[in-house]
């Protein structure tokens, strides 16, 4: 069976996300059409619930099965592959079925009680299966990186996206077209958005239905092991299961924890909104005009922010986050080596490299929230207002994020994957009393889940950096080094607020465009005159072992 090296299977997965996310980005827009900001916010309750649920089950469990499996298959223990594989799916198919019950029957509850929105309950079960169809993928696909090939993962997580924007749009599509047969099998008086937002998330489902089958259907032509092995001891069973969890557990509470933060969101932003309706509602009329006494205003600001907002907020740290997949290998090996200047080196690098495309593309979108939220979402004036003024709180968050989970990688690198957990706690405190203070406060109730998040990703990367600055025991110089970088942002920020002024009698598309185009040429322009930072770039470019 053919095997990648790192930097192979990095490219990629990095090719991998960047097609996800576009898919992600088709599936998203033209739903909003459909929905608006009232069903985004429906849509939203089932994916605040199940986010932080496929963290905790299905993320780590990759990890665990692909580090059990690649240390069997370098010994060449074959046998014991094929066994953590089998037990691998014995043990989560059980608790993948427990979970898509359990979601099923707390939908409700949870519904009603938690997201303060009893019609979002539809949306909620829908999204129940993904939970067991979840986790037979992610042993499937730890299995295959296991065995270093990136392939299946990546063509799996292809088909799921393109799954995810036929069966979601045509689903809630045909909601809309057939509303009186669809609310038949309703009670009396149900709206047809909460409907149309479940069926979108059923497509959802579907999508992790196909992800199952395309291994399914890749298994029918062999596992990709030679037949002869090394005679080994047989991996007890027991000890197996056991292992399995003391690998996933680190990794999915780093990952459940990171996600606390949309679960927070949805646990308050409905609810406060709902309570300021009733107790400030003359502050919201002066802010937001008459549509802040309609009976959907939280579910529509909470879908403008969810699923418009925070769609455009986690597109830079999908691409960035690869960039920890490539240092992680590294700093795992020169700290193997006791080569702890090389590891210094390999932080200054990945930061450099990272501040190189979130500086600018943090600075780009808060100038341009508007137009973008215009041109993605055409028709939706207010929800549109609304998604721009919440992204420009959540930016700086998005930088600091961008920069914090490459970090994460040399922790993990270098044998601390339970710092992450540690140092996300007190973070996720300060967004939760964020929002609570800043979500009661009307003049501010928009931008305040922004602003704790921001808060909550700055805190986060003060914290990862100290404490590796601890754990390596000498200073990191890491700052100076993002000086030009810094200077080159402001340079292209001036630019496209020139270009942007120019060009706004233009239409949309024309003046994004050259604002977006100007700013990325100046960029370039400015880092190739500043000679220090042309040869910093080539050395950041590659990350090395010394």
């Amino acid at each position: 069976m053919k095997t990648q090296n790192f930097l192979k299977g990095s490219v990629i997965l990095l090719l991998s996300a960047i097609v996800t996310k576009g898919l992600g980005a088709l599936f998203k827009i033209p739903l909003t059409y459909q929905l608006g900001g009232v069903g985004m916010g429906y849509f939203g309750c089932a994916y605040g619930l199940f986010l932080p649920v496929y963290a905790l089950s299905i993320t780590g469990l990759s990890t665990a099965v692909a580090s059990l499996v690649a240390k069997e298959h370098g010994a060449c223990r074959y046998h014991n592959v094929r066994k953590i594989r089998r037990t691998a799916r014995l043990v989560f198919f059980c608790i993948g079925l427990l979970l898509s019950i359990g979601i099923w029957l707390l939908a409700e509850p949870f519904a009603c009680h938690t997201a303060s929105d009893p019609l979002a309950v539809y949306a909620v079960q829908m999204m129940a299966p993904a939970a067991f169809f979840g986790c037979l993928t992610a042993v499937e696909r730890g299995y295959y990186e296991g065995l270093c090939n990136m392939y299946p993962t990546a063509v799996s997580q292809a088909v799921e996206s393109i799954a995810k924007v036929v069966c979601g749009l045509l689903l809630s599509h045909y909601v809309f077209t057939h509303a009186s047969q669809v609310l038949a099998f309703f009670p009396a008086g149900t709206p047809i958005l909460p409907i149309a937002a479940a069926a979108a998330v059923l497509g959802v489902t579907l999508s992790t239905l196909c992800g199952g089958l395309y291994f399914l259907i890749r298994n029918l032509f062999g596992d990709g092991l030679p037949k002869s092995s090394k005679q080994a001891v047989p991996l007890r069973t027991g000890k197996l299961i056991r292992e399995l969890f003391r690998v996933m557990l680190p990794v999915a509470l780093g990952s459940f924890v990171t996600n606390l933060t949309s679960l927070i969101d949805l646990c308050t932003m409905m609810h406060y909104f709902d309570r300021l309706q009733q107790t400030k509602l003359n502050a919201l009329l002066q802010k937001f005009g008459d549509i802040a006494a309609d009976t959907d205003f939280p579910a529509l600001v909470y879908g403008a922010f969810s699923g418009m907002a925070l769609t455009v907020f986690n597109l830079v740290p999908s691409v960035t986050n690869m960039f920890g997949k490539s240092v992680l290998p590294c700093a795992a090996q020169a700290w193997a080596k006791q080569q702890t200047n090389a590891v210094v080196k390999q932080l200054q690098s990945v930061l450099f490299i990272t501040t190189l495309l979130a500086l600018p593309s943090a600075g780009g979108l808060f100038l341009l929230a508007e137009p973008v939220m215009q041109l993605l979402y055409n028709g939706q004036e207010t929800a549109c207002a609304i998604a721009a003024e919440s992204l420009r709180a959540l930016l700086p968050g998005m930088f600091f994020l961008c920069l914090t989970m490459p970090l994460f990688s040399i922790l993990q690198g270098i044998g601390r994957a339970d710092l992450p957990v540690k140092y996300m706690l007190p973070c996720v405190a300060v967004k939760l009393i964020g929002n609570v203070i800043f979500l009661q406060i009307p003049s501010c109730s928009l931008i305040g889940a922004g602003m704790a998040t921001s808060l909550c990703y700055a805190l986060l990367f003060g914290m990862t950096l100290h404490g590796l600055q601890r754990i390596l025991g000498q200073p990191l110089h890491w700052l100076k080094p993002l000086l030009p970088l810094g200077y080159a942002s402001a340079m292209s920020l001036v630019t496209a607020c020139l270009c942007r002024n120019l060009t706004q009698t233009l239409p949309l598309p024309v003046m994004l465009l050259s604002s977006v185009g100007g700013a990325v040429l100046m960029y370039g322009i400015v880092l190739l005159l500043l000679e220090k930072t042309a040869n910093r770039l080539k050395e950041g470019l590659c990350f090395r072992v010394y």
